[in-house]
């Protein structure tokens, strides 16, 4: 089967990935696009046909192999040292060594520093993978050492494909494929019935700095938090339950470590996601336009807030949501930049129309 046949769109990237497998591989190589497109399974699937073995690639257990992910929200200059001097040993069985680089626009400027000079002259054996969702925080110098392999977000057809084998059917494989928002990671997450009850709590959240007089926004700042914080948890749970006991208690505390604030800082963009669809929607409701709304399960109450008044006040608390979002490339100050986005979203929201 051909390595690639099962992964959904993406026809540039699995053309220039099959083409490396047949003419032989790049010294390196920079997948990037949207989160939750393909990338990471793409770059497992890559190494495995590159090693000669990918059931032991899937389970990260062929010595081949290298895998280097952020702790936390950034790739420090340790780990890529620690990357660094395995580079320079030879392949233990396979004809090369695989080197994937997960999170790679997490890098701080020491650690891209230090990776820059081996992607300059690696050793002839080595592959080494960048796995990036953004290009813009990598320097132009690592950037043009690797062949690029980008990846778009996926089509909604495609979603709802993926679904359907989920089980999902009927008028909510609409809702959850438009909610969606072409990534699959996010559609596996509303499956999920606590994720449905974070989404509930932050439409709620969203509609509460319009509607309620008492709104406060060190109180919605602390709630989004607080959402955080519980995904956080449910996520080192899983990874400490699908630990396999071969880690030093070290490694395996620190990948518990990254696993939540891997989820923390995921939750905090998906809330952020929600909020800027919810002020996007209104701006629809009030056109009127309702095939194009994202959050199209809940039209009651779209059509009830979506006042014709909100819409300019709407759009512009959609884009201070995403440029909150975007921000969090620069490793803000999580609650103060909650806390600052809720005061600019009352200030925007608050007196366009009254409630209904």
């Amino acid at each position: 089967m051909d390595t690639f046949e099962t992964f959904p769109e993406q026809d540039e990237a699995k053309g220039l990935l099959r083409a490396a497998l047949a003419d032989g591989p790049a010294h390196a190589y920079l997948f990037h696009g949207p989160r939750g497109v393909g990338k990471r399974r793409a770059a497992v699937a890559f190494a495995g046909a590159l090693l000669g073995d990918p059931d032991r690639v899937g389970r990260r257990a062929h010595p081949d192999l290298y895998v280097l992910e952020p702790l936390g929200d950034q790739i420090r200059i340790d780990p890529v040292r620690d990357l660094r001097r395995d580079l320079h040993m030879r392949p233990f069985e396979a004809a090369r060594r695989v080197y994937l680089v997960f999170g790679a626009h997490t890098m701080n400027e020491d650690a891209a520093d230090a990776l820059l000079k081996d992607l300059e002259e690696p050793p002839d054996y080595a592959v080494i993978v960048l796995v990036a969702d953004d290009l813009g925080p990598l320097a132009p110098t690592i950037r043009s050492r690797c062949q690029h392999v980008p990846f778009k977000r996926l089509s909604q057809r495609a979603v709802k494909a993926y679904l359907s084998t989920r089980g999902v059917a009927g008028e909510q494989l609409d809702a959850l494929a438009r909610l969606a928002g072409g990534r699959l990671d996010r559609a596996d997450r509303l499956l999920n019935e606590e994720a449905g009850q974070r989404r509930a709590v932050l439409i709620e959240l969203a509609r509460s700095v319009y509607r309620d007089p008492t709104f406060d926004p060190a109180t919605a700042s602390g709630k989004v938090g607080e959402l955080a914080q519980a995904r956080a948890a449910e996520a080192r749970a899983e990874a400490e339950a699908a630990s396999t006991g071969e880690e030093s208690q070290r490694e395996l505390e620190q990948r518990l470590r990254r696993a939540a604030r891997g989820a923390e800082r995921e939750e905090i963009l998906d809330a952020l996601d929600i909020l800027s669809s919810w002020y996007r929607d209104l701006v629809v409701a009030a056109a009127g336009a309702e095939g194009a709304l994202v959050n199209s399960d809940r039209l009651a109450e779209l059509a009830e807030d979506g006042v014709s008044e909100r819409s300019l006040p709407a759009e512009r608390a959609a884009e201070a949501v995403r440029e909150t979002w975007r921000s969090f490339e620069f490793q803000v100050q999580t609650s103060l930049a909650l806390e600052g986005l809720f005061v600019q979203l009352r200030r925007e929201l608050a007196s366009a129309a009254p409630a209904r």
